[in-house]
């Protein structure tokens, strides 16, 4: 036990000594060159010019959308095993259920895109002191 936690303490040791010698510095060239998000960085490396907050805000709005899509087949899931029940108690139990469940999923994913756009929305003007223009 002792032998495999020296040998994982070296072999991290390593690997974060190794990092100091490899990754470019770019705290330098944003300084040298007043970009202080290090978006010439980026440019730089071959990522691209976008403002990572933009970055950031477009991965958020995509899992979002993905999460409400989600629901929404719940939604059509539950509504469709509603109406093939045919009067079984059982299943349209179920199916109220999956609805309530799914319409609530639904709710918490407005309102987390709700806060989200808010948040984004005034961190982008805080930090630019411009207003963000969709």
């Amino acid at each position: 036990m002792v032998r495999q936690a020296k040998i994982f303490f070296f072999g991290t040791s390593l690997l974060i000594g190794l990092a100091f010698f490899l990754i470019p510095p770019a705290p330098a060239l944003a300084q040298r060159s007043n970009d202080l998000l290090g978006v010439e960085y980026g440019e730089f490396t071959g990522l691209g010019r976008r403002d990572p907050r933009e970055t950031v805000a477009s991965v958020i709005r995509i899992v979002l959308s993905l999460l409400g899509i989600i629901a929404l087949g719940f939604i059509l899931y539950a509504g469709f095993t509603w109406m093939t029940a045919g009067g079984n108690e059982e299943k349209v139990t179920t199916a109220r259920k999956t609805l309530l469940s799914a319409v609530i999923g639904l709710a918490i994913i407005l309102s987390a895109y709700a806060i989200t756009n808010f948040v984004l929305k005034n961190l982008y003007q805080a930090t630019t002191g411009f207003q963000y223009v969709e």
